[in-house]
C-alpha cells in the first residue's frame, strides 16, 4: 500500500468518526431537554378546604398555591389532579401519579411506600361534634359513641387503632363533606378531623352545626409525598422551592389567607 492509499483511509476514518459524532449528540441533547421540560402530575384532595377545595371551577387553598408558588420559583411544570384522597396513595404506588400534596400526614407507616418532602404545615387531629353535644368533653367521653371518619386519614388511622379500646362504631367516608354531615345530622356522635380543616370550615359556614371539643390528639406535620425510591428531582425541587418561598414572605401570605393566626 503506497503513502498516498494510506492517508486516504485515515482520512475517511477521521471523518466518519466526525460524522457519527455529530448524529449522536443530539440524541444527548434531546434526552436532557425531556428530563427539562417533563410535566408533572401531582394530586391534590378534591375536597379539602381550605388547603384545596373548587372554587368558580378553579381550585385553590393553601396546597393550590403553595404548590404553584414552588413550581414557579423552581420552573417545574405540572398539572393538578383533584381526587378522593384514599385514591391517592395507591395513585402514587402505582406510578400513575409523580407526586401530591394533600394535607399528607408524614408516618412511620406511610414513610414504609413513600418519600416525604420535609414538613410545609404543622397539623393535628381534633374531636368535633354537633354543637348540641355535650356528652364528648375529652378523649375519655369516646367510649360506646359513634365515630365519623373519611377514608385514608390520619383520623380513621386513630379510630381504627382505638376502636377495640374505646368501642367505637366507625362510619366511612370519602369525602370530607359526607362525614361532616353525618355529624350535623345526627347519623353520628363525632367525627375526627385535622385541626385547620375543621377550624376553617366553622369560620367560613354560618350555618354550621359543629364545634370543636377537648384538646387536639395528635400533633403532626404535613408533607409532600411521592413513590418511595422515585421522582428524588421533584422531592429535591420541592424543599427547596418550600425554602425560598417561606424565606421571600410568600409562604406566609398564602397560609394568612385561610387560617388566622
Amino acid at each position: 500500500m503506497n503513502k498516498k492509499s494510506l492517508v486516504g483511509i485515515l482520512l475517511a476514518a477521521v471523518i466518519s468518526i466526525g460524522i457519527m459524532s455529530g448524529c449522536t449528540a443530539p440524541k444527548n441533547d434531546a434526552a436532557k431537554s425531556d428530563d427539562a421540560n417533563k410535566k408533572y402530575l401531582i394530586a391534590c384532595d378534591s375536597k379539602y378546604a381550605p388547603f384545596s377545595f373548587e372554587e368558580n371551577n378553579k381550585y385553590k387553598g393553601i396546597d393550590v398555591e403553595i404548590l404553584d408558588a414552588i413550581a414557579k420559583e423552581e420552573k417545574f411544570e405540572y398539572e393538578l389532579k383533584p381526587m378522593d384522597f384514599k385514591g391517592i396513595i395507591p395513585g402514587l404506588t402505582s406510578n400513575q401519579l409523580d407526586g401530591a400534596i394533600a394535607g399528607m400526614s408524614i408516618t412511620d407507616e406511610r414513610k414504609q411506600s413513600l418519600d416525604f418532602s420535609d414538613g410545609y404545615f404543622v397539623s393535628g387531629l381534633s374531636m368535633v361534634v354537633n354543637k348540641t353535644n355535650t356528652s364528648i368533653n375529652s378523649e375519655g367521653d369516646l367510649k360506646g359513641k359513634s365515630a365519623s371518619i373519611k377514608n385514608g386519614t390520619a383520623g380513621a388511622k386513630f379510630a381504627e387503632d382505638n376502636q377495640s379500646k374505646y368501642g367505637l362504631k366507625v362510619n366511612y367516608f370519602d369525602d370530607s363533606p359526607s362525614m361532616f354531615q353525618a355529624v350535623e345530622n345526627g347519623n353520628a356522635d363525632f367525627l375526627l378531623e385535622d385541626y385547620p380543616v375543621i377550624a376553617y370550615k366553622i369560620k367560613v359556614d354560618s350555618e354550621s352545626k359543629l364545634k370543636i371539643t377537648g384538646e387536639k390528639l395528635t400533633n403532626v406535620d404535613y408533607g409532600f409525598a411521592v413513590k418511595k425510591g422515585a421522582n428524588a428531582d421533584l422531592l429535591k425541587k420541592f424543599n427547596e422551592g418550600l425554602k425560598k418561598i417561606k424565606d421571600n414572605g410568600q409562604y406566609d401570605k398564602i397560609v394568612d389567607q385561610y387560617i388566622a393566626k
